[in-house]
């Protein structure tokens, strides 16, 4: 199939964390594909698709960017539906939320590489009318009602799902009805390099959310009196850093970084702290890859990408007694950085891009 009959699909391009990076590594198995999204915001994603095809769709006329976008929440499903995908003869798309809604034309293919289906619509409706004041409330849950609906809807028309993890696996079986194949995502491993003499600090890499769970590693550093790093932003940023930030000094906010900066962070660290059931956790792994163990909650993708005792410690969720506990008493120098370096590198680019390639053949082929 020629590359002029492939579209490739993600929900918005605003910024560049996991799940940009990695349709970042799927639009490179097929150069030469148009890239088709909801919002596009070059600066925001790095420039990593600067030399492609971005095509957006009508709502990229309103300006809105990675602080208002979630405020167009109710047209997005309608938005994903009115891509222009009928010429193609297979879509590759990258959702969390919408993509996976594309309209494709009789006798097409559409491979999703589904990263989870929108959370706030399935698995965390409680939190998302949380974060709203009780005006909003009964508008958002009629919008997210109608976000699983069409979510359904949708879900019936993709040929394939490839999920990021089991987690997600498990999701699209009990939300959607269809069965999956797991194909982790990449990490960008050869940016990492690990050393021998980490500094006594802890890191945290994540989008400052309330699901992120931030607030739970923050105060379990308060509790052990262990410094902790922070690198991202986000909506939370505020509460977290007037909660914590003046906290015995303890807490320190960084905001976003750039890649080298962030590889020497995690290359410096004591350890990473993965406080969130992450579907996968890129973040888990790039620490792994700077030879650097992780101190994550046992559950979702920690169990595939964390090996306990070897690559890190898995702690029970929401116990912040027992990650505090970790936290002050681990050896975390008993960890051998090669070894860790050694077990994130299973996780490459190339080998996600190989056995990505491998499931799309077999979808276009069947």
């Amino acid at each position: 199939m020629g590359s002029d009959s492939v579209a490739l699909v993600h929900d918005y391009l605003l910024v560049s964390r996991g799940a940009e990076r990695t349709f970042a590594a799927i639009a490179e198995c097929w150069p030469e594909a148009p890239i088709y999204t909801l919002l596009y915001d070059e600066e925001g994603t790095g420039g990593r698709f600067a030399d492609r095809e971005v095509r957006t769709s009508y709502l990229q006329r309103l300006g809105v960017g990675q602080r208002g976008f979630r405020s167009l929440l109710p047209a997005f499903p309608h938005a994903t539906r009115s891509l222009p995908l009928d010429r193609y003869e297979l879509i590759v798309s990258s959702s969390s939320a919408f993509a996976h809604g594309v309209a494709r034309r009789r006798g097409a293919r559409h491979v999703c590489y589904c990263h989870t289906p929108f959370r706030y619509a399935w698995f965390e409706r409680e939190r998302a009318l949380g974060e709203v004041s009780p005006l909003l409330r009964r508008p958002l849950d009629h919008a997210l009602w109608r976000t699983r609906e069409a979510d359904r809807r949708a879900s019936r028309d993709v040929t394939r799902y490839i999920a990021n993890s089991a987690i997600t696996r498990e999701r699209i079986r009990r939300y959607w009805g269809r069965e999956s194949t797991v194909v982790h995502p990449p990490v960008e491993v050869e940016r990492f390099r690990a050393r021998e003499d980490p500094e006594p600090f802890f890191l945290v890499v994540t989008e400052l959310v309330r699901h992120k769970r931030v607030d739970l590693a923050l105060e379990a550093a308060a509790r052990a009196k262990m410094p902790i790093r922070v690198v991202g932003e986000g909506p939370d940023r505020a509460r977290l850093e007037a909660r914590y930030g003046e906290r015995g000094g303890l807490a320190t906010f960084l905001g976003r970084v750039d890649d080298a900066e962030l590889a020497g962070l995690y290359a410096r660290a004591r350890a990473l702290v993965l406080p969130n059931v992450e579907e996968f956790g890129i973040a888990a792994v790039e620490a792994q890859a700077a030879g650097r163990p992780v101190v994550a909650v046992g559950a979702g993708g920690a169990l595939e990408t964390v090996v306990d005792g070897e690559t890190g410690i898995l702690v029970e969720p929401d116990d912040v007694d027992a990650l505090a506990r970790s936290l002050a008493g681990i050896d975390f120098a008993r960890f051998d950085p090669e070894r860790i370096a050694a077990h994130a590198r299973t996780f490459s680019k190339q080998a996600f891009q190989r056995r990505l390639r491998a499931e799309v053949g077999s979808s276009v082929d069947s």
